[in-house]
């Protein structure tokens, strides 16, 4: 089958359907990546017990701080590439794709000496409790980021087939190696009782094995997006664009990260049922977030997209349209996890009640708001896919990880509850949608006269 048929050209055709196209694979891709992580909590806490879940849970907001740090900066790559796809610039993709693939490798190593050399004082820093927990939560980190570099490889990748329409492909490969990644969790774990550490092989496995076979694709390819190893180099104009988007993508999702793991030192001072219920929650809520994700980016692409093909009446609707999608997806789908939290709960939790009321609170609190997150999602898709990228990591770093760290420090110490704790992810996600919404009214004339007059 020709590469040509995975493409989706977003600057043509109904956008509402070149949306659904482009989610619904994305949406079940990031389904099968999610459950990695699921996979590692529901065998280690049902074959290794709470202590050893508690361990992977302590991980998670670090592991995402380290790793999203990197991730952002392949937001930039999408971008940059969508915008010479839908320029018809076969060059300038080719120059893009090269210059990020080298990107994703330093960034890998680096990720992978941080994640590897720092984990034992960064959880300490946490206040990750000590003893069994603690010494688990070192071993798991440290395996687990041996694997970083691969998945950084991947996640680059498939953000160049999504920025040229292709969310099929990365679909097909989570779903090979999520199922490699299963059966080795049950092998390592139950045959060969390894605990967390078998989790984390088997999740470094997985992703060693992604990379391989999406850099296969790629290598493969007869589009201009082919990778042609001997032609790996920065590319300065591609790099420099690549960077401006991609550097204050990566420092807004490392700033959410970073509020997460203040968040996840607060949550390890209630002990280790704690732990335990938020780290199943997450899991859970990680589904809904899946689709919130996959809506920002056919933002970012649909609007990169029709901004390179110069089409202002299809950038406008390319921001609209995914907006009523992801509000009416998110309600839903956060409502069902508030309804169906007690079978959801008891796949990840079988040995403490307390950790399911812990768990049922912050699902509660997050659950049924979480449409405002995806709203959130979808603007910041719509003002990166514009090349302003910067403010809007200006507007994470004030709305939500500065107001999560006050609220930390000023607001729970007033009635210090786990539903005090967890009611600042609702409270952060409307002020952020609010501040990114009036900034994109300011700008939106200024962005559409630039396009037009490039």
């Amino acid at each position: 089958m020709s590469s040509r048929t995975y493409e989706l050209d977003m600057s043509k055709g109904s956008i509402f359907k070149n949306v659904m196209i482009f989610v619904v694979p994305l949406i079940l891709g990031n389904v099968l990546q999610l459950l990695y992580n699921a996979a590692d909590i529901i065998v280690v806490s049902r074959w290794s017990g709470s202590s050893a879940m508690a361990s992977v849970g302590a991980t998670s907001s670090l592991n995402a701080l380290i790793v999203n740090l990197c991730i952002g900066l392949s937001v930039g790559a999408s971008v940059v590439v969508s915008r010479r796809f839908g320029a018809g610039d076969s060059q300038g993709v080719h120059r893009a794709v090269h210059t990020s693939m080298l990107l994703a490798c330093i960034a890998g190593l680096v990720a992978c000496f941080l994640g590897v050399f720092f984990s034992a004082p960064l959880l300490r820093l946490m206040g990750t409790p000590q003893g069994q927990v603690f010494s688990g939560a070192v071993l798991y980190m440290r395996i687990y980021f041996f694997g970083v570099p691969a998945s950084l490889i991947y996640n680059f990748a498939a953000s160049i087939l999504r920025a040229v329409g292709d969310t099929k492909r990365p679909l097909y490969i989570l779903a090979a190696t999520g199922l490699v990644n299963v059966i080795l969790n049950l092998v390592l774990v139950i045959v060969f009782h390894m605990g967390v550490a078998g989790v984390a092989i088997s999740t470094a496995v997985a992703n060693y094995l992604s990379a391989i076979i999406i850099i296969y694709i790629l290598a493969k390819s007869e589009r201009a997006y082919a990778l042609v190893f001997k032609n790996l180099r920065f590319y300065k104009e591609e790099l420099s664009q690549i960077l401006k988007i991609g550097v204050p993508a990566a420092l807004q999702s490392s700033v959410f990260s970073l509020s997460n793991s203040v968040i996840q030192s607060a949550v390890n001072s209630f002990g280790t049922a704690a732990i335990a219920g938020s780290a199943a929650a997450s899991n859970i809520e990680g589904f809904v977030y899946t689709a919130m994700n996959a809506f920002y980016q056919a933002t970012m692409t649909a609007v990169s997209q029709n901004y390179g093909a110069k089409d202002e009446k299809r950038l406008s609707k390319s921001i609209y349209i995914p907006m009523l999608c992801v509000i009416v997806v998110g309600f839903s789908l956060g409502l069902m996890t508030v309804v169906f939290a007690n079978p959801l709960l008891s796949i990840y939790i079988t040995d403490s009640p307390e950790a399911i009321e812990f768990a049922k609170v912050r699902m509660i609190l997050t659950g049924l708001p979480y449409f405002i997150c995806g709203a959130m999602e979808v603007m910041a898709g719509a003002l990166r896919g514009l090349g302003y990228s910067v403010i809007t990591a200006i507007n994470a770093l004030v709305g939500a990880c500065g107001l999560r760290i006050l609220w930390i420090i000023f607001v729970l110490p007033l009635k210090r509850s786990i539903f005090t704790l967890f009611l600042c992810w609702p409270v952060s996600w409307l002020v952020v949608i609010c501040m990114h919404f009036v900034y994109y009214m300011i700008i939106r004339k200024k962005a559409i006269r630039k396009m037009l007059e490039q």
